[in-house]
């Protein structure tokens, strides 16, 4: 009996290795192991991955909805969310299984296999910054953003305009519940998943809104020298400002409040300041707008986050009491309200050409308190020597001529005084205006080589008043000949006898210098 006992062992240890006699050798799946309904039954690990990859890819179209604001839904596919295949080291237990541990574990699991399929389960998973641009995409178009309570200022004093709650989509949310409802519970079907909204409450209400009062700064400046483009657009950015409500811890920003430039939003072609030269763009003047807000602001004393200084000094106001904007450079004028209370913006322009702006809220500041802001010129620097510029796009007599602009290093100081006592003197701001020289472009385009030669002696003389005069005469002649032809024309469109030729006074052309 002990022989016994101890061949039977010996015996059944034989049959195991003879059931796995090749464990290490083999590169093909077991028999019996499945993912999903896929058999994986004597594939090697890459044809298995293939199958499975082929799997997942074929529910790539399936249709996601996202339900959003009042019902509004978001159709889109798996596929647009990111679909892929969630649980890659099932392949490599498949791959194993029957051969990866002892002698006795892979003995049993071919053993089990022989009763019952061994199958795995593939989980998908999306992509969360898919699923987050594509809410963001979308989301503006369904959000019912709050309006918050605002003022209108009218002859009889503020009227009230109640705010209204909104209701938007709460993104980081929303990408979570469609992640976690997508890798928790997509099976390859069509599926729907309600996404995150919140109730938006308006800012401000009428019991805040009675309580704005007070003038807390006041601001104007005149544009009486100002052609009728430049006017208008002065007109027109004011206008865009006027009637805004901030609300405490609000940024405004001027650049947002008045741009585009364009047309469509009434803004015209007149003069502004690029790289040192007086240029034609539309919305020139628009920086005057800002300037005078930027002062009232200033008086306000609420807090300015962002100004820039002109690259050449502006005569409306004193030297670094400008506020730029522009969108070639990206400048841009912007303050916050740090007070307790809303503010109101009214903006206005006079007949006579002068714009003010005046800031409204809760004066909480002691009356015997007063500030003022003084302007104190560093250095001026002159500017250098005339400068002419040919232009051979623009006929002779042609010549338009800029001024020179003196160059400034300024800085804007604020004074507070109490009781009429100076009690604190604080640097607001330190500014450097570019000089820029007289100059002159003249134009040079003409068929008469004596016109030519007398325009390029003007120049050679680098006098603007020469270019200036030389040119005029030019003009003068053009302008008689253009006025005689019309003449001529208009009488005889009427049948009647040409009109004798008249010969325009000689002009004298300066001599060179």
């Amino acid at each position: 009996m002990r022989r016994l006992s101890m061949v039977f062992p010996a015996a059944i240890l034989t049959a195991m290795l003879m059931a796995v006699p090749v464990c290490a050798k083999e590169t093909t799946i077991e028999s019996g192991i499945y993912v999903n309904d896929i058999n994986l039954s004597g594939m090697t690990a890459e044809e298995a991955r293939d199958k499975i990859e082929a799997y997942v890819e074929s529910f790539r179209d399936m249709e996601i909805t996202l339900y959003a604001v009042d019902g509004e839904a978001i159709v889109t596919t798996a596929a647009d969310l990111g679909l892929t295949w969630g649980n890659e080291e099932i392949l490599d237990e498949a791959v194993s299984f029957g051969r990866d541990g002892d002698i006795l574990q892979c003995y049993k699991e071919l053993k089990d296999l022989e009763y019952k399929n061994k199958v795995y389960r593939v989980s998908f998973d999306f992509d969360k910054n898919k699923i987050k641009t594509l809410i963001e995409e979308n989301a503006e178009q369904y959000n019912q953003e709050a309006v918050n309570a605002t003022l209108t200022k009218t002859d009889a004093g503020f009227e009230i305009t109640e705010g209204q709650a909104g209701i938007v989509i709460d993104t980081q949310a929303s990408v979570d519940a469609v992640y976690n409802h997508l890798t928790e519970n997509f099976n390859g079907t069509s599926c729907d998943v309600e996404l995150v909204v919140v109730v938006d409450e308006p800012e401000g209400n009428a019991e805040d809104l009675a309580k704005i009062k007070d003038v807390l700064g006041t601001f104007t400046t005149s544009y009486s020298t100002s052609g009728g483009s430049r006017s208008a657009n002065v007109a027109n950015g004011c206008s865009l400002i006027n009637g805004t409500t901030l609300y405490p811890g609000e940024e405004f920003s001027a650049y947002e409040a008045v741009s585009p430039f364009t047309e469509a939003n009434g803004y015209y072609m007149a003069g502004s300041y690029l790289n040192g030269q007086v240029v034609d763009s539309l919305g020139g003047g628009i920086c005057q707008v800002s300037t005078t807000l930027y002062n009232a602001v200033l008086l306000s004393e609420l807090e300015v986050t962002e100004r820039y200084n002109h690259s050449m000094i502006v005569t409306y106001v004193d030297p670094s009491a400008d506020a730029a904007i522009a969108e070639s450079s990206g400048k841009d004028f912007k303050f916050k309200n740090n007070t307790d209370y809303p503010i109101y913006i009214e903006g206005y322009t006079t007949p006579d050409k002068h714009i003010t702006f005046t800031i409204y809220g809760v004066e909480t500041r002691d009356s015997n308190r007063q500030i003022k802001y003084e302007s104190v010129v560093l250095e001026k620097i002159a500017p250098d020597t005339e400068v002419i510029y040919t232009d051979a796009s623009q006929p002779v007599g042609y010549c338009a001529v800029q001024s020179a602009h003196i160059g400034y290093k300024a800085q804007l100081w604020k004074v507070v005084t109490e009781n009429g006592v100076e009690v604190s003197r604080e640097q607001v701001n330190s500014s450097t205006y570019m000089k820029a020289p007289r100059s002159a472009t003249v134009g040079i385009a003409t068929e008469d080589p004596a016109a030519y030669e007398a325009i390029m002696a003007a120049v050679a003389t680098n006098s603007v008043d020469q270019v200036k005069a030389v040119a005029g005469s030019y003009k003068a002649a053009a302008d008689a000949a253009a006025a005689q032809a019309a003449a001529e024309a208009a009488a005889a469109q009427e049948g009647a006898a040409p009109l004798p030729q008249e010969t325009p006074p000689a002009q004298e052309i300066p001599p060179a210098e």
